[in-house]
């Protein structure tokens, strides 16, 4: 069943930072408070900036307004406090002087006060197909061996800029830091409703599942900026992927 009305939507009149609406929500699951967390980008009329609602059902939402200025963007939490405080991931837009677009992390005591800021994600120089921009796309997921994090890289071609995936494993303890990073990309347009559309050759998630009874992880994106599309695939795969990768070990 499809609902009949959005379930959230902008509203410029209370909240002027969604003068220009509201998008890319990533949602996260936050036990110790018994809600759910809702990054969204609030499109105002000074540029994209990270918002924040909490909701316990889905029907009614708290919205906690800007947490980070513009302009900002593909924020998600980690689901629960790390070394006492909230982390936060996200992508500053990079001065058109800078090479490449990073991937944060910011710390807060109660979501409100954000604090700490370091880049967790560089972007990669050169031939790489993450050189000119990456992004967060799905939450944090916390597995045994690291938090698992999707995101997504840009290389800009002659032929147009192509959305590509790829996978970074962080420590459980200390998500500033690296453990793996995967060389190659993991996902990337090849379907025609991936390739042609509003924004072709795009592939673009904000959130997946994991199915714990079967280790199924169902990847929900946008595809071509035209249809929302699912992937699946075995969590012990991707986690053996990103293992056999070089590892880092570098705190950022």
């Amino acid at each position: 069943m499809i609902d009949t009305q959005p379930t959230f939507e902008a509203d410029p009149q209370n909240y002027p930072e969604e003068t220009w609406g509201v998008e890319d929500p990533r949602i996260t699951r936050l036990e110790e408070l018994g809600k759910w967390a809702i990054t969204y980008t609030a499109y105002s009329s000074s540029g994209p900036m990270v918002s924040l609602a909490l909701t316990k059902d889905f029907h009614e939402f708290e919205r906690m307004g800007p947490i980070m200025p513009p302009e900002d963007k593909d924020a998600a939490l980690f689901p629960r406090r790390i070394g006492g405080k909230w982390i936060l991931i996200h992508r500053p837009v990079a001065a058109s002087h800078e090479p490449g677009t990073h991937i944060w992390a910011s710390s807060s005591p109660d979501l409100k006060n954000w604090s700490d800021h370091r880049i967790i994600i560089p972007a990669r120089a050169g031939a790489w197909w993450d050189a000119n921009k990456v992004g967060l796309s799905a939450q944090p997921l916390e597995t045994p061996d690291g938090w698992l994090i999707l995101y997504h890289g840009l290389r800009r071609t002659t032929a147009g800029a192509i959305y590509r995936l790829g996978l970074v494993l962080l420590d459980l303890e200390n998500p500033f830091t690296i453990l793996r990073r995967s060389d190659e990309w993991i996902f990337g347009p090849q379907k025609n409703y991936e390739k042609e559309g509003d924004v072709g050759g795009a592939v673009f998630p904000c959130g997946w599942i994991l199915d714990n009874a079967t280790g199924k992880v169902r990847m929900y994106y946008g595809a071509a900026d035209t249809c929302i599309a699912l992937a699946t695939a075995n969590l012990d795969d991707l986690l053996t992927y990103i293992k056999s990768c070089p590892e880092v070990k570098q705190e950022i």
